[in-house]
């Protein structure tokens, strides 16, 4: 099966619902990204930080995958399919996606302050203030803040360069290194980017961009590569 690999941006989460902070000036549902989604915040206020995330996880619950999710699963007995995603929610999850690769993070989950290695489910929406890992320590959401680095970027690069064809579906292409994961594909291999406000990337004689939201997009994107698929096993 030829391997396709796709880089999933706050675009496709959007379509569900979910905001995010380039949403509105600089600010994530009315709080600036410097007072909730930092280590310093972590250190200076984190009442305020458990429930901005406990905020964000309540409103994810609610949120359903849409059709560029949906899309994506779609593939799947066609290709074999790995998904990178600078999404912390599980939206990807929830339509059926096998391989997901959060690079920052995951909403649903926590981590020891103590040990990083230490990864937990949240139960239902709350992380409380008294919620300890195992040695004791106070958990925090299993999320790469701001200025943190991206411990999930070696593996994504690893699956970009095994990649026969590259999906870049909701993503501005400005946050990195995120954004750097386009350089590491394979010359000569398709790349499509899927989105409504086509980002600054460099030209490639082999980039199709599809000028559309994910949730058209992704759906007539994954017609034509099954087709294509059928025909080429012929």
């Amino acid at each position: 099966m030829k391997k396709v690999v796709v880089l999933s941006g706050a675009g496709i989460s959007a379509e569900s619902g979910l905001r995010t902070f380039r949403d509105s000036n600089g600010l994530w549902e009315n709080y600036k990204v410097e007072d909730v989604a930092t280590p310093e915040a972590w250190v200076r206020n984190p009442d305020l930080v458990l429930e901005f995330y406990n905020q964000r996880r309540k409103q994810a619950l609610d949120a359903q995958p849409n059709a560029g999710h949906r899309a994506l699963k779609q593939l799947e007995p066609y290709f074999d399919v790995t998904i990178v995603t600078q999404n912390v929610d599980n939206l990807h999850e929830k339509a059926g996606s096998a391989k997901v690769i959060h690079l920052h993070g995951e909403l649903f989950k926590s981590r020891s302050t103590r040990d990083p290695r230490l990864v937990y489910d949240i139960a239902g929406w709350e992380l409380k203030k008294g919620d300890h890992c195992e040695k004791g320590s106070q958990l925090r959401p299993h999320i790469v803040w701001f200025g943190e680095a991206v411990p999930m970027m070696d593996s994504a690069v690893e699956i970009v360069q095994q990649a026969d064809i590259l999906i870049i579906v909701g993503t501005s292409m400005v946050v990195y290194p995120a954004a750097g994961l386009i350089d590491f594909a394979r010359p000569g291999i398709p790349i499509y980017v899927v989105d409504p406000n086509v980002p600054d990337i460099r030209p490639r004689k082999n980039l199709t961009f599809i000028p559309e939201p994910a949730t058209t997009g992704l759906s007539r994107l994954a017609e034509q590569l099954i087709a294509a698929n059928a025909t080429d096993g012929v």
